[in-house]
């Protein structure tokens, strides 16, 4: 445990104090002394607050428990069950129709549709790669994932392969006669771009000139206009730059110079605090602040070896273009950052309250990374985030109305004791807990001049589907899930609710993560779903797949779906209420649980191992079948509830989960052996991180929410001492 210093009824790690008084606090007008001041009457005033919500989730989940118990014995009655819900304040009343009022937003989130990077703020190399990837090279997305067939010769390994770079170059020009088409002929077929009195002229192969079939696609130009170094483009608030020269290794070898096709990617980016992270200590915590501070100054850097070679990563710096009008302007060279908080369920030892206990982290992390915000409110960078005057924080794991309410009136408090103008900070909604769900319209209420992001999660709502219903009876198995009505129901319902209360150019409506970083070709194939579902911004793994779903963005025109969308009946609250049970547990065989278990117990122990031993809360974690899949904890929640649900109801027992837990931790093991510093669980299972999944499994029913939470933080603590 690290020194602690005593500031009124706090007590304060002394490194988290270092870091703001040597860190923090210079030019942004905030005294270290008074910081604390403000930090003990905001939790004076919150805290208990904080315990009360906490007491509330726990109060109805038990209420929840003693109806389907005492309904056990009996078919399951839906329209009492929804009664039920709407006696205990679980399933809230909607108020009159409403548009929400936020204002000061960036276009980046309120009219630009494209891809969201998540990434761990406690890894800067990764925080700066995403804040960076703004723009990516269409070329190089291409050439180096399985978009492009290896068939043929075509191998993406070794050299310079030109016949794989024929078929990327090739891709690539049938995206632009696509999204920015010439009035006739293709891309494939131009010898030179220069600019005539403000527009693009396209010089073709057979001498004749071109234009683009919409001349307000052109946007700028770098370069000389009789010989441009690139071409600027825009389609569906996009842009698109066409890279060109003639003595580059590729465009030396095209008819028009072209050396690269560069788009605009990862719009916005979340800077992630919570699920994607582990961070359990004032350690932890300042090197995740610390990130922070860097990027909102804009001198973060990081430096890696890199083929033996010394690298150096700090943010790219804006862009800078001739105008169609022959005046220069500037574009961001960066994404716009948002930061994700954690929710309200947890506490972290680096401060101490007057009885000595751990404060909320909630509460920590809004005044921490709003203080840090004040340097780029102030410019204190030469790098600034945004443009308009606004802080933007994704608050995950909510539940109901309340709880945002709370969370708005601590960004208000947080506001006054920075001295920032009211409602600077806004607030994104995370969809992922069954009760903000089914209240989402009161949910966006309470923020409706606050709000900028709702977004729908899969694994985290599966999650908390299982555990609330958990004694309602035995859950289908976890691959079925998607295919259940209330899954569907859900994902329309958020779209639904987000245009119906106004979101439509003025905030964002989001989708979930691609989860599988090395199949681009499934995510190309597949994830055209969600702009057709009306979200503009949907969760993208890395760099590379934010640059190939950006791609969608140009396919579809999400303010042209929305407008379709909205005008049809809103998704049936029905659906998303009905339970995903297991109509006959005989169904299944021995074989059948056995498998499930097997696929739970491996995901499960892929990840935790990484969280506890080496603190990685998100990495590329190989499955079952060795697909690497992302994994974060909303990955370990849906798989530790959905064992504690097979337990609790008897489709397996506790010897079979622990059995089949070392089982995997053999898989596990197999699985890393190529790892210098990786340490084996088996064969004596006697580890922390062994011990923290047989936990998350046989303890899962008992966990608030069933959030994994609690147990990895306990187990991280414990491996660290």
């Amino acid at each position: 445990m690290s020194k602690r210093l005593t500031y009124g009824t706090l007590q304060v790690s002394a490194e988290l104090d270092n870091f703001l008084r040597n860190e923090v606090v210079e030019g942004i007008d905030v005294d270290p002394d008074q910081f604390w001041k403000s930090f003990e009457r905001i939790l004076e005033d919150f805290s208990d607050r904080n315990k009360d919500l906490l007491n509330k989730r726990k109060d109805i989940q038990n209420q929840i428990d003693s109806w389907h118990l005492a309904n056990k014995n009996s078919d399951h009655d839906h329209q009492a069950y929804v009664s039920f819900l709407k006696e205990i304040g679980y399933l809230l009343d909607e108020g009159e129709d409403f548009e929400i009022t936020t204002q000061n937003v960036d276009d980046e989130i309120k009219t630009i549709a494209g891809a969201q990077l998540v990434v761990p703020v406690m890894n800067a190399r990764f925080s700066l790669n995403a804040a960076n990837a703004r723009w990516g090279s269409l070329y190089d997305a291409l050439y180096g994932t399985d978009m492009i067939s290896e068939a043929g010769g075509a191998e993406r390994s070794g050299p310079y392969n030109s016949l794989r770079g024929d078929k990327v170059i090739e891709f690539s020009k049938t995206f632009l006669d696509e999204s920015v088409s010439l009035s006739t002929g293709s891309y494939k077929d131009v010898t030179g771009f220069k600019i005539q009195e403000g527009k693009l002229e396209v010089s073709m192969s057979d001498q004749s000139s071109n234009t683009l079939s919409d001349d307000s696609k052109y946007v700028g130009y770098c370069g000389d206009a009789d010989n441009p170094s690139s071409i600027l483009l825009k389609n569906n608030n996009l842009h698109i730059e066409i890279q060109i020269d003639h003595e580059d290794s590729i465009g030396k070898d095209d008819p028009a110079g072209i050396k690269d096709v560069v788009l605009e990617s990862a719009v916005t980016t979340i800077q992630d605090l919570e699920d994607s992270v582990a961070a359990v200590d004032a350690e932890d915590k300042s090197l995740g602040y610390r990130n922070w501070l860097g990027l909102m100054k804009g001198d973060l850097k990081e430096s890696f070896m890199k083929g033996g070679e010394e690298l150096t990563r700090s943010l790219a710096d804006d862009r800078i273009y001739t105008s169609s009008n022959e005046e220069e302007m500037t574009l961001p060279g960066r994404s716009v950052l948002l930061v994700r908080n954690v929710g309200h369920l947890m506490t972290n030892p680096a401060i101490l309250d007057k009885n000595d206990n751990e404060v909320p982290e909630g509460i920590m992390d809004a005044m921490f990374t709003i203080c840090i915000a004040k340097h780029d409110l102030l410019k204190q960078g030469n790098l600034a985030n945004t443009r308009t005057g606004s802080v933007y924080i994704v608050k995950p794991k909510m539940h109901g109305p309340e709880e945002v309410q709370f969370t708005c009136d601590l960004f208000a408090r947080v506001e006054e004791e920075l001295g920032l103008d009211p409602l600077t900070v806004k607030i994104g909604i995370m969809d992922e807990e069954r009760r903000t769900t089914v209240n989402l319209k009161e949910c966006i209420r309470a923020a409706k001049d606050r709000i900028i992001f709702i977004n729908t999660g899969f694994l985290d709502r599966t999650g908390d589907e299982i555990h609330t219903s958990m004694e309602a009876g035995p859950v289908i198995p976890k691959a079925q899930m998607k295919q259940q009505p209330w899954i569907s129901a859900y994902e329309d319902w958020n779209v639904d609710i987000g245009l119906e209360t106004g979101f439509k150019g003025r905030a964002q409506i989001g989708k979930g993560m691609w989860a599988m970083p090395d199949e681009m070709l499934g995510m190309y194939e597949n994830k055209a779903m969600h702009p057709e579902a009306g979200a503009n911004c949907a969760w993208v793994p890395s760099p590379t797949a934010a640059t190939l779903h950006a791609i969608h963005y140009h396919q579809v025109l999400v303010s042209e779906q929305q407008a379709k969308i909205v005008s049809r009946p809103r998704a049936s609250l029905e659906d998303i209420l009905s339970i995903p049970l297991l109509k006959d547990p005989d169904s299944l065989s021995p074989e059948d649980i056995q498998a499930e278990l097997d696929n739970n117990c491996q995901g499960i122990l892929g990840y935790v191992v990484r969280w506890v031993d080496f603190g990685v809360g998100c990495s590329k974690v190989p499955d079952i079948n060795n697909v690497g899949l992302m994994e974060d904890r909303a990955t370990c929640r849906i798989s530790s509830q959905h064992i504690a649900n097979w337990l609790h109801h008897d489709l397996c027992n506790k010897d079979q989960v622990i059995d089949t837990m070392k089982k995997m931790a053999v898989v596990v093991d197999e699985q890393n052996q190529n790892d210098p510093e990786y340490k084996n669980m088996s064969p004596s299972y006697d580890g922390v991180a062994f011990s923290a999944a047989v936990d998350l499994a046989i303890e899962g029913r008992s966990q608030p929410s069933g959030y994994t939470e609690p147990i990895l933080h306990s187990k991280r603590l414990q491996f660290k001492s």
